[in-house]
């Protein structure tokens, strides 16, 4: 059995998540585990909303703390789209916030952005052969 990939995303306001996922990834509602979990589908994989609540600790081998402001963590999510500038336009009608201007490579566009909780992620739109224009191997 290959291993399964889920994607799980603190968040303080379910609701708010919930408005902001199934707009921006057009996924939808799949199922509820009471008011702290939803599960959205549509996507590669399902992506999960977890309430958990500001300043609560992060992980019991940490002594970091929850929080919702722009925070920055070497683990994100990059969405792939059809038209960065288009998906970065309704990104940000919906709440994002936008680390800086869309930037070209020669493998595609690439645009760093924030959810409502501080959650870094990145909009890419593959040009050419995507990756394959530098991959070695």
């Amino acid at each position: 059995m290959s291993p399964g990939i889920l994607i799980n995303i603190d968040v303080d306001d379910l609701e708010r998540a919930i408005a902001f996922y199934t707009a921006l990834l057009a996924l939808k509602v799949g199922r509820r585990f009471g008011d702290v979990v939803v599960e959205l589908v549509g996507g590669a994989v399902p992506l999960y909303l977890l309430v958990k609540e500001a300043g609560t600790a992060a992980s019991p081998a940490s002594a970091e703390r929850r929080r919702y402001a722009r925070h920055w963590t070497p683990v994100h999510l990059d969405f792939v789209v059809p038209d960065v500038d288009k998906a970065v336009a309704a990104a940000l009608v919906i709440g994002a916030t936008l680390d800086g201007p869309a930037a070209t490579h020669s493998w595609g566009r690439i645009a760093r952005l924030a959810d409502p909780f501080g959650n870094g992620f990145c909009l890419i739109q593959f040009l050419g052969r995507g990756y394959d224009e530098i991959a070695t191997g």
